[in-house]
């Protein structure tokens, strides 16, 4: 499976990203330059997790605005897997990749510790390796992690299958409207998650319950 991880100002989860890919899929993924035109060929792009452009204006609203955001819309629409880790979430609904918006956590606080979440939809190119209503913990990291829609959007959302991750209804660390974690776009080829897989993926770590999202992957793409 070719890879590509896109490298905002800020960025600080793409050597992560890139370290979790190499090690899972046993290929180094290409490592893209926000200000760059292409994305390499790739089965898969990931926007990392981090504080792109600081966060300033809106969390994700300036990267969307990015060079390389254009390349990455076309192939999304074309039908290449994006995966976008939480602030790569905030940037997929900036720019118009999947619905809603990332909101300040409820509780006006940064929260970073390991979540328990609940795989709500195994039959996605992200999650076929997971079983619907497993548990899984992923750490989170984030200030702006409170996923809110109009409840129209969210009724979709729900009726179509595409939310892909819950939060354990005593652990939604951020307020998010109906314990979302996760969610797909309609054609089910972008995956938007505020906490983190690549983190979990050793066993040095404290849990492996991320690596099945990328094997699940390496299966859909073969």
């Amino acid at each position: 499976m070719k890879s590509a991880v896109i490298v905002f100002p800020a960025s600080n989860c793409d050597r992560d990203a890139a370290t979790a890919l190499e090690q899972i899929t046993g290929s180094k993924p290409a490592m893209v330059w926000h200000g760059d035109a292409d994305v390499p060929d790739a089965d898969l792009i990931v926007l990392p997790g981090g504080f792109s452009y600081g966060d300033y204006l809106r969390c994700g609203a300036m990267a969307a605005q990015s060079r390389i955001m254009r390349d990455v819309k076309d192939k999304a629409n074309k039908g290449v897997a994006v995966l976008g880790i939480c602030n790569g979430f905030q940037i997929l609904t900036e720019a118009g990749l999947l619905p809603g918006v990332l909101l300040r956590n409820t509780g006006l606080k940064f929260v970073c510790r390991p979540v328990e979440m609940v795989v709500e939809e195994s039959q996605s190119a992200f999650t076929r390796a997971y079983q619907n209503g497993e548990r899984v913990r992923f750490p989170v990291a984030h200030g702006e992690g409170n996923y809110f829609a109009d409840d129209a959007t969210l009724d979709r959302l729900e009726g179509e299958n595409r939310v892909a991750f819950r939060y354990a209804p005593s652990d939604n660390p951020n307020g998010a409207a109906r314990n979302i974690a996760g969610i797909l776009n309609e054609r089910r080829n972008v995956l938007g998650l505020m906490p983190h897989p690549e983190r979990a993926c050793d066993p040095r770590l404290g849990s492996t319950t991320g690596r099945p999202l990328f094997e699940s992957l390496i299966e859909s793409l073969a």
